[in-house]
């Protein structure tokens, strides 16, 4: 762990369902809850369709300023899973079957029909990349250097995560509190922006809600320190009651 450094991650989301609106993604939210315990901070996504050009040009951009690349999607066993074969022409490699998820998927299937033509492209990987475990269907993920190539599938996906837990290199987890109170978020903006700025190390969000007729919002305090975190809670707090607000610990 190099708790001074910010590693950051980016995800790459794939697949033309998505853009249609046809599939609600759920990878994000648990790729960045995942990445947060890791001590890694999820920085950018990319939402991107079936296309070759498209997937190679969001992979290889965001792989030139973050130390993780994570892609969803793309990796089954039909025509339009193209994603091995897009971040393979992205670094110039060829695509190969790897010889352990080829026996991974003849052991899986040999109960289920045989490993036929479309199931054994689950088993092609970029030349010279790793595979990632997965406990559920048989077929593996893949990783390439800093860049995963994962399950769409939100419960495959999280198995995948599950074990890569532990193996990437990064710094301290990010700690969240909350503090909700009944009021808009403009009333509070300069208070909100001298706190954090007083509170060296921690960074407070804003996020309103209407509910039960009236205006609300609810601050989230995050810091890698727990000393700064609650030293920011307890501040914050006091100044928005001094202002005549009720606060309610934990959020609304």
């Amino acid at each position: 762990m190099t708790p001074d450094r910010i590693w950051t991650a980016a995800l790459v989301v794939i697949g033309d369902e998505i853009l249609s609106g046809r599939t609600q993604d759920k990878n994000i939210a648990q790729l960045a809850s995942w990445l947060n315990v890791q001590g890694i901070r999820l920085v950018e996504v990319r939402v991107v369709a079936d296309d070759m050009a498209a997937i190679a040009e969001a992979v290889t951009a965001l792989d030139s300023r973050n130390d993780y690349v994570f892609t969803t999607g793309g990796i089954g066993p039909t025509h339009d899973d193209i994603t091995v074969d897009a971040i393979a022409a992205a670094f110039g490699l060829a695509v190969e079957v790897h010889p352990k998820a080829r026996a991974i998927l003849d052991q899986y299937y040999a109960s289920r029909g045989g490993l036929n033509e479309a199931r054994l492209r689950m088993a092609r990987v970029p030349a010279g990349a790793d595979l990632i475990e997965n406990r559920i269907s048989g077929a593996p993920g893949i990783r390439l250097g800093n860049i995963f190539i994962m399950a769409g599938v939100p419960h495959i996906a999280a198995q995948m995560l599950d074990a890569l837990t532990g193996t990437l290199e990064g710094g301290l987890p990010v700690l969240s509190r909350t503090i909700g109170c009944w009021v808009a978020e403009s009333e509070v903006a300069g208070l909100l922006h001298e706190a954090e700025r007083s509170h060296e190390g921690c960074q407070i969000g804003s996020y309103p809600f209407f509910r039960e007729g009236r205006v609300g919002a609810n601050f989230v305090v995050r810091s890698t320190d727990r000393d700064k975190l609650d030293g920011c809670v307890v501040a914050l707090t006091a100044d928005l009651e001094r202002a005549g607000l009720t606060t309610v610990a934990g959020g609304i």
